[in-house]
């Protein structure tokens, strides 16, 4: 998969329109479309990958070193399940310091939400089972 069409699969994921992807980065309409051969400048990588929440490799490879494609869906999960949780809260908006977040607010913390997950999943997976997710050498 190249990085145009991981890129439309992350968005799906996390029901963002790539025109909306594209508006909030600052690029231009129809800018992912437009990649030819799903090659992607690295400046603009790095932007879409932090948008996404998913690291600059994982983006560009499609993999995620030491994480399986379960793992992942893993994470999406708990992501998911704690912003409706936060989003819920019995009709009342979502707070930060005394302002109601706002949309790019609440997906600037999803994706820092996204990152510690995964963090502590792949902390985890050595912790508890260290011989198994040896790192090659």
């Amino acid at each position: 998969m190249n990085s145009v069409e991981l890129i439309k699969e992350l968005c799906k994921d996390k029901k963002i329109s790539i025109a909306k992807l594209e508006r909030d980065c600052g690029f231009s309409n129809g800018y992912i479309r437009g990649l030819r051969r799903g090659v992607l400048p690295n400046d603009r990588a790095k932007i879409i990958a932090d948008y996404l929440g998913v690291s600059l490799d994982y983006l560009t490879t499609g993999t995620e070193k030491g994480l399986t494609n379960k793992d992942k869906r893993d994470i999406s999960k708990t992501v998911n399940e704690l912003m409706e949780k936060l989003d819920s809260n019995d009709g009342a908006p979502l707070f930060y310091d005394g302002e109601e977040m706002d949309e790019q607010t609440k997906l600037l913390f999803r994706n820092q939400l996204n990152s510690l997950v995964t963090t502590v999943k792949e902390i985890n997976k050595v912790k508890y089972n260290p011989n198994k997710n040896k790192e090659e050498k």
